[in-house]
């Protein structure tokens, strides 16, 4: 529990700094898949290794798309020329991460449809910005009338 605290401790502050949070999220990216597909994994019965193969993978999947959606958009907000921007989104999400969980515990029903509400969202958002850099490329690369 200390580690887990020492750890809290050190996302709070590196992701108030910009482009150390980006260094941070970056280094995460190996890091949090596993330890949600451990999570996930502690929570079911070891005597079915389907199951526990089954479970691994759509915690570790879960936790990297949750993280890439995090990723994204702080990289998306480090490009913003002044300082205050990336602290008022670090502590928004601090303040609805601490929101979240405990919501999460009194009311696990609801928990669960807010975050499938925050899953569909995330998805149509990456849909959003792949037709965007689709139509973006086709345009440059697109032969000149001229």
């Amino acid at each position: 529990m200390g580690i887990a605290g020492l750890a809290t401790a050190a996302e709070f502050f590196a992701d108030k700094v910009p482009w150390i949070d980006s260094v941070w999220d970056a280094i995460h990216t190996f890091i949090r898949p596993i330890g949600g597909a451990l999570l996930t994994l502690a929570v079911v019965d070891p005597n079915e290794p389907v199951v526990q193969v089954i479970v691994f993978l759509l915690g570790g999947g879960a936790t990297l798309l949750a993280h890439t959606g995090k990723a994204g958009a702080r990289a998306v907000v480090n490009t913003s020329p002044e300082p205050v921007s990336n602290v008022a989104v670090s502590t928004a999400e601090d303040l609805l991460t601490g929101g979240l969980l405990v919501f999460a515990y009194q009311y696990p029903e609801i928990a669960i449809v807010i975050a499938l509400v925050l899953l569909a969202i995330m998805v149509s958002l990456l849909l959003l910005a792949r037709r965007l850099i689709r139509s973006l490329f086709a345009r440059r690369n697109a032969p000149s009338e001229n």
